[in-house]
């Protein structure tokens, strides 16, 4: 296609008048947007427009998804999600003669060897030092005690619900951890009220009563926070030597350790994030925070991809391949080896975080000069 007629797909894309032929297409064409030399069709200076409107078109066909019903869905998409991924891949090969990358295995993996996607699982140490497999426990109340009761939903869903006389009953004392292992996640809603959804390899401590004067809680990994407006009682997320201070709004926090930076990204409302050394910076909607070390860098960010995980994606605009690896290791148990240098390769895509994980590496390797082994546990990364 010459340099008139891809302009007008993708302005037919933007207006969504195009066909479905050309809308995959279209949609095959933004995942290879990392390469360079995927640029040759269009000026340099029309490619941010462009991207922006078939990205937006992309998230916008994605069904609506309330926050309280999030855990049930987060792992079933609609049909179209699955025609979307069909048809990107048919349109890799209709529209470009030539062959895709392909994803090797050592051996043809049938319905058992396959690896799965994570799920809902987690477990729940109170503050006696009881630990509780959540998936183990049938739905329904777990614990009541002292006008406190725990409640586990079937939607992956753990409730506390405090009573008015509870509130200020000296008995209810200690904290209660909630640990997600790797390939589970979880949410709880907290006895405030606050919603804190985990991804994979986390942990949230709190308190079973929070004090009247603040709200604290301890963060390891990531999480998703819904925080409940209260004026007079600041929450507060610790992790490290930082400390994130909010009254009521919506943040991602990222803490994992093998990554570069710990970051915030504020989706609502305003928080306050603070270092050890007495560094602070204020953020508003959209903005980032990436501490590293003592120092905190701010940014605006497509918030959109901070929590895409919560959403049920793999979302990567831009994104080094390192990291896109680390997600994956973290979702589906995997062990990563290298083969070459993969040096800054940088990805554009989103997919499914319910899909097994064949089908993840097939489209990733179709996006660039990439290949994928896949050993037992083990993906091997290759060029």
């Amino acid at each position: 296609m010459d340099d008139k007629e891809i302009k007008e797909i993708l302005k037919r894309y933007q207006t969504g008048s195009c066909s479905e032929e050309e809308k995959a297409w279209v949609e095959s064409w933004y995942l290879r947007l990392g390469d360079d030399a995927d640029h040759d069709e269009l000026q340099e200076a029309e490619i941010p427009s462009f991207k922006q409107g078939i990205w937006e078109g992309i998230i916008s066909q994605r069904p609506a998804i309330s926050p309280r019903r999030r855990p049930v869905n987060l792992y079933y998409k609609t049909a179209v999600a699955a025609a979307v991924l069909i048809t990107m891949c048919f349109a890799f090969y209709f529209f470009n003669d030539r062959a895709a990358p392909t994803m090797n295995t050592t051996h043809t993996m049938d319905k058992q060897d396959a690896i799965r996607p994570g799920s809902n699982k987690a477990y729940l140490t109170l503050a006696d030092g009881k630990k509780i497999n959540l998936s183990d426990e049938e739905d329904g109340m777990l614990l009541e005690q002292h006008g406190m009761k725990i409640v586990k939903n079937p939607n992956g869903e753990l409730i506390y619900e405090v009573s008015e006389t509870a509130s200020s009953n000296a008995s209810l004392v200690g904290s209660n951890t909630i640990e997600t292992p790797i390939g589970g996640q979880y949410q709880v809603v907290l006895p405030d009220g606050t919603k804190v959804w985990l991804n994979s390899s986390s942990s949230l401590a709190y308190p079973v009563k929070f004090d009247a004067s603040e709200r604290k809680v301890i963060l390891h990994g990531e999480g998703y926070f819904e925080v409940a407006s209260d004026k007079s009682r600041p929450f507060r997320v610790v992790s490290e030597n930082q400390t994130i201070e909010v009254l009521g709004t919506k943040f991602n926090v990222n803490t994992y350790p093998d990554e570069s930076a710990m970051k915030t990204t504020l989706l609502e409302g305003s928080v306050k994030v603070s270092l050890s050394n007495n560094m602070s910076r204020i953020l508003q909607p959209g903005e980032q925070a990436s501490a590293v070390g003592q120092h905190i860098d701010v940014q605006r960010v497509d918030t959109d991809q901070a929590v895409a995980w919560y959403t049920g994606d793999f979302a990567f605009d831009g994104v080094e391949l390192r990291n896109i690896m680390r997600q994956i290791c973290r979702w589906y148990g995997v062990e990563v080896v290298y083969q070459h240098d993969v040096g800054d390769m940088k990805f554009g895509g989103s997919i499914s975080r319910s899909k097994d994980i064949e089908e993840v590496l097939k489209v990733l390797s179709m996006t660039k000069g990439v290949n994928f082994k896949l050993e037992g546990r083990r993906v091997v990364v290759m060029q």
